[in-house]
């Protein structure tokens, strides 16, 4: 067991604060993007985190992207996530899933923390000072989010933290975490409640080795997390966390998802099209091949279907819609197993179209084979088949087939 430390906890100045306010979102993004390009060798070769992107995201003031305006932050609205996820998932996958992550935390705060914690992590956030990862995972639960096993005691004002997390997304990197537990007065499983704790009040052990087919950048190691938090560090009510998962995390984690995914693939097909209508490009293929024509347009109607489905939910989950209603949580369930196959296979696509030179092959420009591997985790990302399973039970409690 060796003890993770944070690698990039640089602070924000007054300074680079106001070039940041005075940046717009896209340039902002756009700069994490060239980054995230500039390192993507070797945080892919290497399977490290991306922390030169992670600075940047600081620098620009980012990670406040959701933070009302009022606390510093960004005031970034559902679309302007789904954007920028977009933008950085055509450069990385890892990258973008990463910044997508961190927004889905950053909401839970903004919507259900309490003074003063609110105050103090909103403005953290908003100067760049807190990126944050999530401890949902755990040993024995199969992936059941609204479940824990993990007991939250509690002792005065205190709250002792001792869990253990098989994947936590930059969790070596993170300045604070928004971890699930049992409720201390929980008398069921799923009586689960979500506290956060800064990184300097745990005490963070990582074991074993990340070495991934994709996703690489994303440096998901287990991580046992043991210390003590001020009681006032529960987000929302004791036992009430299936509020926030309903309200946040599950619909912020499926249109962040797919933004991600609908960027990674678009960024493959985008680097397809200009390789094919370069000079030197028009040379080696046939563009008058009518195989090659269909196969491009099955890729870009699967991106456009799944964009569709991405900008309907993002409508819906906006007009702040009460979204515990079957056809709302089918729609959202949809959205993540269509975005995850449908990208998926649009690449495998692209790499049937080009062939074996720049199709499989990772010194192509098309970088197809990365997107390849990144993507083969989408379906795995809380995984399609418990959400069908969900979705059928859901259909039953939806004679009518009402769609929202």
């Amino acid at each position: 067991m060796t003890t993770a430390s944070a690698k990039t906890t640089p602070s924000q100045t007054s300074v680079q604060a106001q070039e940041g306010a005075a940046t717009s979102l896209a340039e902002r993004v756009a700069s994490v993007a060239r980054v995230a390009e500039e390192h993507l060798e070797a945080t892919d070769r290497d399977a490290v985190f991306p922390e030169q992107a992670l600075a940047q995201m600081r620098r620009t003031g980012l990670l406040g992207l959701l933070v009302p305006a009022e606390h510093g932050g960004c005031s970034g609205t559902l679309t302007d996530l789904v954007d920028a996820s977009m933008a950085l998932g055509r450069v990385d996958m890892s990258v973008g899933m990463i910044f997508a992550m961190h927004c889905q935390q950053s909401e839970a705060i903004v919507r259900y923390a309490a003074s003063p914690l609110r105050e103090e992590l909103l403005a953290q956030l908003s100067a760049g000072d807190l990126y944050l990862a999530s401890v949902t995972t755990e040993p024995g639960k199969g992936g059941h989010l609204f479940r824990s096993y993990a007991p939250l005691q509690e002792s005065d004002d205190t709250l002792m933290v001792d869990r253990v997390a098989p994947i936590v997304t930059g969790g070596a990197a993170a300045d604070g975490f928004l971890i699930t537990m049992r409720s201390p007065h929980a008398t069921a499983d799923h009586h689960v409640s979500l506290v956060y704790a800064h990184r300097h009040q745990l005490r963070i052990e990582g074991t074993g080795e990340w070495c991934p087919m994709g996703m690489r950048a994303s440096h998901s190691l287990p991580l046992t997390l043991t210390g003590s938090i001020p009681a006032h560090q529960v987000i929302g009510e004791h036992g009430a966390f299936h509020q926030i998962a309903q309200s946040v995390f599950g619909p912020l984690a499926h249109i962040g998802w797919s933004a991600v995914w609908l960027g990674t693939a678009a960024g493959a097909l985008s680097r397809v099209l200009r390789l094919l209508r370069d000079p030197a490009g028009r040379k080696r293929f046939n563009l008058s091949s009518e195989l090659l024509m269909t196969r491009l347009s099955r890729v870009r109607q699967r991106l456009d279907t799944v964009h569709a489905l991405l900008r309907r939910t993002e409508a819906l989950v906006a007009s702040g819609a009460d979204l515990s209603g079957a056809s709302s949580q089918l729609l959202l369930n949809s959205l993540k197993i269509t975005a995850s196959e449908e990208c998926y296979r649009a690449v495998d696509e692209l790499v049937d179209a080009v062939g074996l030179r720049h199709g499989y092959l990772r010194d192509s420009p098309t970088r197809l084979e990365k997107s390849l591997r990144d993507l083969r985790s989408a379906a795995l990302n809380y995984s399609n088949d418990r959400l069908h399973l969900a979705d059928g039970q859901l259909c039953l409690l939806d004679p009518n087939v009402r769609f929202v």
